[in-house]
C-alpha cells in the first residue's frame, strides 16, 4: 500500500496557478508533451490512432497495458496527483476541484499510457462508494490502494435474468453465522478477469419487495467458488466476463452498508458511473471530436457542405456535454453525483452514436476494408463498441425514466412487480 506519510505534502492553501505551476513542472520531468502543430492537436500519420469503445486486446496484451497505466497512476500517487481532491488521511491532498481540473487540462497535454476502463471503475466509482458507505476500517483497508491503482477492483452488478432492471436480480447470499454464502451469476463484469476484488450486489432477503431485500459486498475475486469466464465480443476483445458463485463463503466483515442497503449502494455506485463530470488526463474511449474532424481533413471532405454541417452538430454536441458535465460538477459537490448524472450520461452515449454516424459519412467504404490508411479502419472499433454504452452503466430508457421522474417531477411509470420479490414472476 502507498506509504501516506512519506509522501511529499502539498500546502492546502496553495493556489491554482501555483498548484499547476509545480504539476506542470513534475509532468515536464516525466512525460513528453504532446504534439500540437495542428487546430485539431493531431499530427495525422503519426502515433497510435486509437478510438476503441472497449479494448480489442488478447489477454496479455491487455494485461501489459493495465500494468502501465497503474505504474503511472502509482507514480502520481508519489506526490498525490492521483487522488487531489480526496482527503488526506485516504492519501489524498485535500483540494479543491478546480486544482483537479487544472491538473487534468495539464496532464492531457502529455503522452499518458491511456486508459483503461477497469482501472477507472476501480478509482472512479467503487473507492467513492467505499467512502460513502464504508466503516472507517474499510475505509483505510481498502480506498488508499484502490485510488492509488495498487489493485483493481470490478462491479459484479448485472445479470442474464435481469437485464437493466437490476432491483431484479437473483443471484443470493444467506447468512450462516459470521459469513454469507454466496451462489448465482453475474454477467458483463468488465475487467473481472484482471480484479484482486469485486463489488457484489446479492439477494439476502427475498420476503421483501425486490428495491429493499440486497445488501452490498465487497470480496476478493479468488474466493474458493468463484469462476470467471471471458466473453468474446464482436470488437475480437474480451471485456467483459461471466463470473458464477458456487457456495461461495463471504466474511461479514466484507459488508458494505447496513444489510438490505445493497440497492442504495448499487445506485451511489451507478451514479459515479454515470457521473462524467471530471475526467484525467489519459483522454476518452471512443474518440473525440478533435480526431472526427482531423479524419476529415485528411481525407479531404471537412469543406463539403453535408460534412460540414454534420460536423457543426458534432462540435456543439460535445460543447454542449462539457457544460452538463460541468453543471453536474457543481450540483456534485456533496461528493455524490444526483440523478443529473443520467442527463449527463445520456448526452454522452447520444454523442457516441452522433459520431458514429459522422465517421461512417467521411470514410464510407474506408470503414468497412482495411486499406492500411492510418486513422480510418481503426474507426471500426468506435462503431462496433459505441451501442454498448447504450445499455452500460443503465439503458438510455432508463436514464430517460430518471429525468423524468427525478429531475422533472413527473409521474411515475406504472409497476407490475410490488409484492415481495419471491412472488414476482421471472
Amino acid at each position: 500500500m502507498t506509504d501516506i506519510q512519506d509522501r511529499p505534502l502539498v500546502d492546502p492553501d496553495i493556489s491554482v496557478d501555483d498548484f499547476a505551476a509545480q504539476a506542470e513542472a513534475w509532468l515536464e520531468s516525466k512525460l513528453e508533451r504532446r504534439p500540437t502543430k495542428t487546430e485539431t492537436g493531431i499530427v495525422w500519420g503519426e502515433g497510435e490512432f486509437d478510438v476503441s469503445v472497449f479494448h480489442a486486446m488478447t489477454y496479455d496484451v491487455e494485461r501489459a497495458h493495465l500494468d502501465r497505466l497503474m505504474e503511472w497512476v502509482q507514480a502520481k500517487a508519489e506526490r498525490g496527483y492521483h487522488a487531489i481532491t480526496w482527503p488526506t488521511e485516504l492519501g489524498g491532498l485535500g483540494l479543491s476541484r478546480a486544482h483537479s481540473r487544472a491538473f487534468g487540462r495539464l496532464e492531457r497535454q502529455f503522452l499518458t499510457p491511456g486508459v483503461h476502463e477497469t482501472l477507472a471503475v476501480t478509482r472512479g466509482l467503487i473507492a467513492p462508494t467505499i467512502n460513502v458507505f464504508g466503516t472507517d476500517e474499510q475505509k483505510q483497508r481498502w480506498i488508499p490502494s484502490f485510488v492509488a491503482g495498487e489493485v483493481l477492483c470490478c462491479q459484479l452488478f448485472s445479470e442474464p435474468g435481469a437485464g437493466s432492471d437490476l432491483a431484479g436480480l437473483a443471484c443470493k447470499a444467506v447468512r450462516d453465522g459470521d459469513e454469507w454464502v454466496v451462489n448465482g451469476q453475474k454477467v458483463w463484469s468488465s475487467g473481472a478477469q484482471f480484479s484482486q476484488w469485486g463489488e457484489l450486489i446479492a439477494r439476502t432477503d427475498p420476503d421483501v419487495v425486490k428495491h429493499q431485500g440486497m445488501t452490498a459486498f465487497v470480496i476478493p475475486m479468488d474466493l474458493p467458488g468463484i469462476e470467471i469466464r471471458p466473453i468474446a465480443q464482436m470488437s475480437g476483445g474480451s471485456s467483459f466476463c461471466e463470473v458464477f458463485f458456487n457456495d461461495v463463503r463471504v466474511p461479514d466483515d466484507l459488508r458494505l452498508g447496513e444489510e438490505g442497503d445493497g440497492w442504495k449502494v448499487a445506485l451511489t455506485t451507478l451514479g459515479f458511473e454515470r457521473d462524467h463530470s471530471e475526467g484525467e488526463g489519459g483522454g476518452a474511449s471512443g474518440g473525440s471530436w478533435s480526431k472526427v474532424l482531423a479524419t476529415a481533413n485528411a481525407l479531404g471532405v471537412a469543406d463539403d457542405p453535408i460534412i460540414r454541417d454534420g460536423l457543426v452538430k458534432t462540435y456543439i454536441h460535445s460543447r454542449i456535454e462539457s457544460m452538463v458535465n460541468r453543471r453536474a460538477a457543481d450540483l456534485a459537490k456533496s461528493g455524490t453525483p444526483g440523478p443529473e448524472g443520467s442527463l449527463g450520461k445520456l448526452i454522452w452515449t447520444e454523442g457516441m452514436y452522433q459520431m458514429t454516424e459522422m465517421v461512417s459519412a467521411i470514410l464510407g467504404a474506408k470503414l468497412t476494408a482495411d486499406t492500411g490508411e492510418w486513422g480510418t479502419y481503426e474507426w471500426t472499433a468506435h462503431v462496433l463498441g459505441a451501442p454498448g454504452y447504450r445499455i452500460a452503466g443503465g439503458s438510455d430508457e432508463v436514464q430517460r425514466n430518471i429525468i423524468g421522474e427525478r429531475v422533472l417531477g413527473l409521474p411515475r411509470e406504472p409497476k407490475t412487480d410490488t409484492g415481495p420479490w419471491k412472488d414476482v414472476p421471472r
